[in-house]
């Protein structure tokens, strides 16, 4: 059979489809949010309480996702390919590495070794150009929270103290 006379392709049944697993992600990470944050209070518009924020931005995630699932059922698109866990798990790790060494080892270590473990979430990294971008992200982020805005994080208390 020539290309001409070949039957065209099955469109992919909306289940299956990349859209769709990505909008029921989406949702699902909105719905969580708006659970998490439901004990606090929203206030209003002319006095806005803690809740106001997050639960504003989780409905427009939750739309966002909405959308994106109407748009997967709507049109045809890409079928659901099989995934890699290595990203997802690499990327947990960088968060739970920041969230353990941030305090004793400090800003000025944890913001490196952070975007390290982060970036091995992907295969396709080119290590001196992450070195580069953690040594300038952790200035950034030293500049911005410990001098810009005075948080207390330590910087280096190994080094310098708290």
């Amino acid at each position: 059979m020539t290309e001409a006379s070949a039957p065209p392709a099955e469109p992919t049944p909306p289940w299956l489809r990349q859209d769709t697993a990505a909008g029921l992600v989406v949702i699902a990470v909105a719905a969580f949010a708006l659970w998490q944050g439901a004990a606090l209070t929203a206030g209003s518009l002319g006095a806005i309480g803690a809740g106001m924020l997050p639960r504003a931005l989780a409905i427009l995630f939750g739309g966002l996702g909405l959308v994106l699932l109407v748009t997967a059922m709507t049109t045809d698109g890409e079928r659901l390919q099989r995934w890699s866990l290595r990203g997802p798990i690499m990327i947990l790790a960088a968060v739970i590495t920041f969230g353990l060494s941030v305090r004793p080892v400090g800003l000025a270590v944890a913001g490196p070794l952070t975007v390290i473990v982060g970036a091995a979430a992907s295969p396709e990294t080119r290590w001196s150009e992450t070195l580069i971008f953690s040594v300038v992200m952790t200035t950034f982020c030293v500049l911005l929270f410990k001098f810009a805005l005075g948080l207390a994080i330590p910087l280096a208390p190994w080094l310098v103290g708290y």
